[in-house]
């Protein structure tokens, strides 16, 4: 299979910004795994801004876009240093890929850069994919890396998309402040009542948040791809999805033959 795997700042960082190194490193060695198994992955990561800025001892994330683009700048180069070392030692290569949406919407640019993905895949390599948040702006922008790992899929025809959050899937109201939420675990159209289920982010570290995650839904379902909302802090659940197991939240792609 062909996957992209989208990792939350939550996923990775502490709350005080800095890299968690063990749930990184399970992350890793369960994606290694999953690469020796034979499957094609792409990651879609988060965590350069957040990460900065906890390197550069920032009591919280920066809201002027001069200081996100600075600490960008810092966290990618760490990101990159310990995911380079983490797969390595698997005996994995790693490439990074940085995009803004300039790069995706202009038919040129796209083919380059699907063609660069494309060779990467062909060469072994795992991919792994950020906006490129220190030169983006708002009119290049993405936005949110839910949304780029669902642009991704569809520009090199994904099997699926797997988000991985801080949260187990999309509930019929916010668990935290519902305790009769219930996870929805399968959504075969996106309706209206689907999509209002959307809310805020709950991560002080992240961008991300439920409607982000609908709209990244919305953009794989409508090219025939499946997605899931899984837990970020259960790596092992990348085993249960890849050995079919209902897992999360999927959203039913629109498959042109149904």
């Amino acid at each position: 299979m062909r996957i992209i795997i989208k990792i939350g700042t939550s996923t990775l960082a502490h709350a005080t910004g800095m890299l968690n190194l063990r749930k990184a490193e399970r992350l890793v060695h369960v994606i290694a795994d999953l690469k020796n198994a034979g499957h094609e992955i792409v990651l879609v990561s988060s965590g350069a801004i957040g990460i900065g800025a906890g390197k550069l001892h920032l009591k919280q994330r920066p809201s002027d876009v001069p200081t996100r683009q600075a600490c960008a700048s810092v966290g990618q180069c760490e990101l990159m240093y310990e995911y380079d070392k983490l797969f390595g030692a698997y005996n994995h290569t790693v490439s990074q890929v940085l995009l803004t949406l300039d790069v995706v919407d202009k038919e040129e640019r796209r083919r380059n850069a699907v063609n660069t993905l494309e060779k990467l895949l062909e060469m072994n390599v795992i991919p792994i994919i950020n906006e490129n948040d220190t030169v983006a702006t708002a009119e290049i922008a993405v936005g949110d890396n839910d949304t780029l790992s669902a642009i991704v899929a569809t520009c090199i025809n994904a099997d699926i998309n797997i988000l991985m959050s801080d949260i187990d899937g999309l509930y019929t109201a916010d668990p935290h402040k519902d305790p009769d939420a219930k996870l929805i675990s399968v959504v075969p159209e996106l309706t209206e009542e689907i999509m209002a289920l959307g809310g805020g982010s709950n991560s002080s570290q992240g961008t991300g948040g439920m409607a982000t995650k609908l709209r990244a839904a919305q953009i794989c379902t409508t090219h025939g791809i499946d997605m899931i909302i899984c837990n970020g802090s259960h790596p092992s659940l990348l085993y249960d999805i890849m050995d079919g197991k209902a897992i999360g939240t999927r959203f039913i792609g629109k498959k042109e033959n149904a």
